[in-house]
């Protein structure tokens, strides 16, 4: 019998994860570049997408960026 493969479903977070998560790993390795290049990523999302979500979406979004930023800040001491 074939192994159904089972897929996360189709939403924006589904998009936006990868940077989130790719942006947390940069800073735990300390590649703090790397880090904001996935903050910057998720901005210009945030930029192109704007108009076009959902409340829940655009508060998502916001979110993570913020708790993204706020990390980098706090690993950084602010420096970019």
């Amino acid at each position: 019998m074939e192994k159904k493969e089972i897929l996360p479903p189709l939403e924006f977070s589904s998009l936006i994860m990868p940077f989130y998560i790719g942006a947390m790993e940069a800073m735990e390795k300390g590649q703090y570049d790397l880090a904001m290049r996935m903050i910057d990523l998720i901005d210009l999302l945030q930029e192109k997408t704007r108009g076009n979500l959902t409340g829940e979406e655009r508060e998502f979004l916001l979110s993570t960026a913020t708790n993204l930023k706020l990390m980098y800040l706090k690993k950084t001491g602010g420096e970019k």
